[in-house]
C-alpha cells in the first residue's frame, strides 16, 4: 500500500519524526511532497525504469524522494554518504541515474560529482544551497498538477562493498500500482510480526542501507510512525524509546554490544517497557550477546537473515532461538539448499554455500551479467547465493558459519572467523574485534585477530586474549597474533570491511611471522 491511503484517512498523523529534534512529516505532508516531486521528475523526462539517486544523511526529505520514485515507476538508489566523490560518481554513473537529490549537509560531495556525472538530467538540493542544484523547496512549490499514479517503482541499492567494489542490485519492477497489495515484505512484516498502523518504529541506522530504507517504507505502507535517529548512540537510543513510546525497533548486533557495555545504572535509567518487538539483522550476533539482550529486554528479540539482493529470508523468534541457539531461523521466502563448491546438494548438518530457490530470478547485478551468473547455481539458475556459508538441521533451521570470502584455510583446515570473533565480543577489555587470515609460508594462511581495545587496554593484552580464546575454542583456531588498532573499519550498519584489513595486514609480513 502507498502512504497516500493513510494521508486520506489521517493526514495529520506523523509519518516520520527526527528523534533528536522532534521535527516531523505528517502523512499529508509526505503524500503532497512526494506527489509534487513525482511531477518534477516526470517533467524532467524520467519514465518508468529510470533511476533517482539520493545522497543524504538521515533527513525527513529522504522519504519524499523515496515515495516520489516509487509512485512514479522509478528506481530509487540511496548512496552511502561516507563514500569519496569518485565512489559516489561511480554509483551515479553505474546506475544510469537521471536525477540526483542531495542534502545541503553533503554540499562538497554533491558539487564534486557534477562534472563527473554528465548523464544526470536534473539535480535538487535541500537543507542548504548547493551549486548547480535547483532549490528543493522552490521546485516543489512550482510543481504542476499531481502526476497520475504509475506502476510501482522499486529500490535499486548497492552492496556495501565488504568484499569488493559495490554492486548494483536491480530487482524487476513489480508491475502493479502503489495502492495494490502484493509487496512480499509488507505481507511478511504484517503477518510475521503483526505490524499495524498503531506501531511506533525506531530506526537508528542510515537510510541509505537496504534494511532501514525498506523497513521505514513498510512502516509507511502500513500507516505506522517512523522515529529516525541521525546517528545511533546507545544512551540516546534508549532515551528515544522512552520519549516516543517506541514499540518496534531494528538494530544490528554492534548496537546490542554498545548498549550492553553501558554502565548498568545507565541501562536501567530508561523505561523501555513500551518496546514489544526488537529485531536484529545485517550481521551475525554472538550468542552470548543475544542471550544478554533477552535477559534484559525479555522474549521480544527476533532475528531475520536476508540480504540487499532479497533473494531469500529466514526468521526466528526468542523461544525458537533459545531452543536452537545460533540459528537464524527457517525460511519464509525461498527454499534453502546447501551445496558444496561443485554445486552438489549436501545433507542436513553439512556445511556449504547457502542458496535460496525462487520462482523467478529475484535480482540481477546491474551492468554485470558475469556477477549475476556467478550468484546462480550452476545447474539451477533460480537458486541464488550471496556467498554465505552455513548448514540446515533436519527441521530446516539455518545456521550460518561465515561468508565464503572470509573463510580461513590453514593447513587444509577450514576456520570460520565468526566463531573467534563471537568468543571475544563481550570481553571487558575488547571494544571491537575482527579476525582474518594472513599469509603463512608453511600453512598457507594463519589466523590473525585485529582488536580495538577498550579504554585502558593495549598491546600487553595479546597474550591474555590468546590464552582466553584457547580456553574457549580449539587451539588451532586461536589467533597466532593480535594487532591493536584505534578503530576497526565498519560501515554505519555494523558490517566489517574485512578487505581493508586483509589489504593492510597481508602487506606487513613482519607482524605475521610469530
Amino acid at each position: 500500500m502507498y502512504p497516500g491511503i493513510h494521508a486520506r484517512r489521517n493526514p495529520a498523523k506523523p509519518a516520520v519524526i527526527l528523534a533528536e529534534t522532534g521535527e516531523l512529516r505528517t502523512y499529508g505532508d509526505l503524500d503532497e511532497n512526494s506527489a509534487r516531486l513525482a511531477r518534477l521528475f516526470h517533467d524532467a523526462g524520467l519514465r518508468s525504469g529510470d533511476v533517482v539517486a539520493l545522497l543524504s544523511d538521515n533527513q525527513l526529505e529522504c522519504f519524499d524522494v523515496y515515495w516520489a520514485a516509487l509512485r512514479s515507476g522509478l528506481y530509487i538508489t540511496a548512496i552511502n554518504r561516507h563514500l569519496a566523490v569518485d565512489e559516489i560518481a561511480y554509483i551515479v554513473n553505474d546506475s544510469d541515474a537521471r536525477a540526483v537529490v542531495a542534502s545541503g549537509s553533503l554540499r562538497a560531495s554533491a558539487e564534486g560529482i557534477v562534472e563527473l556525472t554528465p548523464g544526470v538530467a536534473v539535480r535538487y538540493a535541500f537543507g542548504g544551497t548547493v551549486a548547480n542544484h535547483d532549490d528543493y523547496g522552490d521546485a516543489l512549490r512550482s510543481a504542476g498538477l499531481r502526476l497520475e499514479e504509475q506502476p510501482r517503482g522499486a529500490e535499486m541499492l548497492y552492496s556495501s562493498g565488504t568484499t569488493g567494489r559495490p554492486k548494483g542490485i536491480k530487482p524487476p519492477l513489480p508491475g502493479r500500482s502503489v495502492d495494490e497489495p502484493g509487496d512480499p515484505i509488507v505481507a511478511m512484516l504484517r503477518g510475521v510480526y503483526g505490524i499495524t498502523s498503531e506501531n511506533v518504529y525506531l530506526s537508528p541506522a542510515p537510510v541509505y542501507h537496504a534494511a532501514p530504507l525498506r523497513w521505514c517504507g513498510v512502516m509507511h505502507s502500513l500507516g505506522a510512525t517512523v522515529v529516525m535517529m541521525h546517528k545511533f548512540e546507545p544512551e540516546p537510543f534508549l532515551a528515544a524509546i522512552e520519549r516516543y513510546a517506541v514499540s518496534v525497533t531494528q538494530v544490528v548486533p554492534t548496537m546490542f554490544v554498545r548498549m550492553l557495555k553501558l554502565p548498568e545504572a545507565t541501562r536501567h535509567q530508561y523505561d523501555v517497557t513500551s518496546l514489544k518487538l526488537a529485531v536484529h539483522a545485517a550481521a551475525p550476533c554472538p550468542p552470548e550477546v543475544k542471550k544478554a539482550m533477552i535477559d534484559w529486554w525479555g522474549p521480544i528479540i527476533h532475528e531475520y537473515y536476508g540480504s540487499t539482493e532479497a533473494n531469500g529470508m529466514t526468521f526466528i523468534d526468542t523461544a525458537q532461538w533459545l531452543e536452537k541457539p545460533g540459528s537464524v531461523g527457517r525460511s519464509a521466502l525461498g527454499r534453502i539448499h546447501i551445496c558444496d563448491d561443485s554445486g552438489a546438494e549436501l545433507a542436513a548438518g553439512e556445511t556449504g554455500l547457502v542458496y535460496f530457490e525462487r520462482d523467478e530470478l529475484p535480482f540481477e547485478y546491474h551492468n554485470d551479467p558475469e556477477k549475476t551468473k556467478a550468484a546462480q547455481h550452476p545447474a539451477h539458475p533460480l537458486w541464488t547465493t550471496v556467498g554465505d556459508v552455513g548448514s540446515v538441521d533436519d527441521e530446516g533451521f539455518l545456521y550460518l558459519a561465515d561468508r565464503k570470502d572470509f573463510m580461513i584455510i590453514s593447513g587444509g583446515v577450514n576456520i570460520y572467523p565468526r566463531e573467534i570473533e563471537d568468543a571475544l565480543a563481550l570481553h571487558p577489555k575488547v571494544a571491537d574485534v575482527a579476525v582474518i587470515g594472513v599469509p603463512d609460508p608453511e600453512m598457507g594462511e594463519q589466523v590473525k585477530a585485529i582488536v580495538q581495545p577498550a579504554p585502558g587496554g593495549g598491546a600487553e593484552l595479546e597474550g591474555e586474549l590468546i590464552a582466553y580464546l584457547r580456553d574457549r575454542i580449539a587451539h588451532y583456531k586461536a589467533p597466532r597474533s593480535i594487532a591493536f588498532v584505534d578503530e576497526l573499519p565498519r560501515t554505519p550498519t555494523g558490517k566489517l570491511l574485512k578487505r581493508l584489513l586483509k589489504e593492510r595486514f597481508a602487506a606487513q609480513p613482519e607482524e605475521v611471522s610469530r
